[in-house]
């Protein structure tokens, strides 16, 4: 035996008395990088900041948060998919960044079937459906008289081209049978700053930023798109109560790492990521917001909830004739 190898091997025989719990706290061992890919300010990077805070007490390492809005919260994804796979590169992704662009972008920069480790669900939430005050409009029947009337016609924002509010504003028009013009912003907070100003007439989008707006009267909720009432706003009906039941509008978040991350990064990632959301306070918060605190039993659970998610937003998708090449 060289002097070499007797050391080496000594310490593989200490490696293999240690308990596997041991061996799995070296992950991590520096910070992690974390990517929304929409600008500060919107229910993204609110949700992202609660959740990566609550990680990183947990981990024992910081997480870096970076914005990289732009393109339907492609060009966000596409740094997570490009990423070297060690655990170290998390994507907030939701309905919006994975679902819709990928089925309204003829084209990404990415493979979506794998470019992506599913790590495990945050929540979910109803979009609601605002209006500038200066539309003569409280709920959804006066909207859609108001908007068949209108010359020019109304205009809706979303987040960007290829967002859950894109596809959701295009339902709105199919649905109530009207004709709105798209204004895609890079983000909900650009979005909302022009919605209050009033160049902007309506607006679909999550609760949380939207409450300090609807408690101030700068804009007009009309509808919860979803099928219950929110707690936070109990008093505002339904789209099924308004008597629109096609037009749903949910918008989830939740954690991904980069496609080939290995399996046991991405379940400490997952249990960690569950045991933030079982912490009372961001949980509080996470409600406050209107969010549905929603975890998932595994990663492959929540891998099983994305594919369910695509196939039920396909034909939505396909009906209001939403497409961007």
């Amino acid at each position: 035996m060289t002097t070499f190898q007797a050391p080496r091997r000594a310490l593989l025989a200490l490696a293999a008395t240690l308990p596997m719990p041991a061996l799995a706290q070296a992950f991590p061992d520096r910070p992690i990088r974390f990517v929304i890919p929409w600008p500060p300010g919107g229910t993204n990077d609110i949700v992202g900041r609660l959740v990566s805070d609550g990680m990183a007490a947990r981990l024992g390492q910081p997480i870096v948060i970076e914005n990289r809005g732009g393109a339907g919260g492609a060009l966000g994804a596409e740094v997570v998919a490009k990423a070297t796979p060690d655990g170290y590169t998390m994507l907030l992704g939701g309905s919006g960044s994975l679902t819709i662009n990928q089925l309204v972008r003829r084209r990404l920069p990415y493979d979506p079937a794998t470019a992506f480790a599913p790590i495990g669900m945050i929540g979910s939430g109803a979009n609601v459906i605002v209006v500038h005050p200066s539309v003569r409009a409280t709920n959804l029947r006066e909207l859609q008289a108001v908007a068949r009337t209108a010359s020019p016609p109304l205009n809706y924002a979303s987040p960007g081209v290829g967002s859950t509010g894109h596809a959701a504003g295009a339902l709105i028009t199919q649905v109530l049978g009207v004709e709105m013009e798209h204004v895609p912003y890079r983000g909900t907070g650009p979005a909302m700053n022009d919605v209050v100003a009033g160049r902007i007439q309506v607006f679909t989008n999550a609760l949380a930023p939207m409450q300090p707006q609807i408690a101030a009267g700068t804009v007009r909720p009309l509808a919860i798109a979803g099928p219950r009432r929110n707690a936070a706003i109990p008093d505002l009906p339904t789209t099924g109560e308004s008597g629109f039941p096609d037009i749903q509008a949910a918008t989830w978040y939740a954690l991904l790492a980069t496609g080939g991350t290995p399996p046991d990064r991405v379940a400490r990632l997952h249990a960690t990521l569950n045991a933030t959301l079982a912490d009372a306070e961001i949980r509080r918060k996470l409600e406050e917001g209107g969010i549905d605190v929603e975890p998932s039993e595994s990663p492959s659970a929540f891998a099983t909830f994305v594919r369910g998610d695509h196939e039920r937003w396909a034909p939505v998708v396909r009906r209001a004739g939403v497409s961007i090449e």
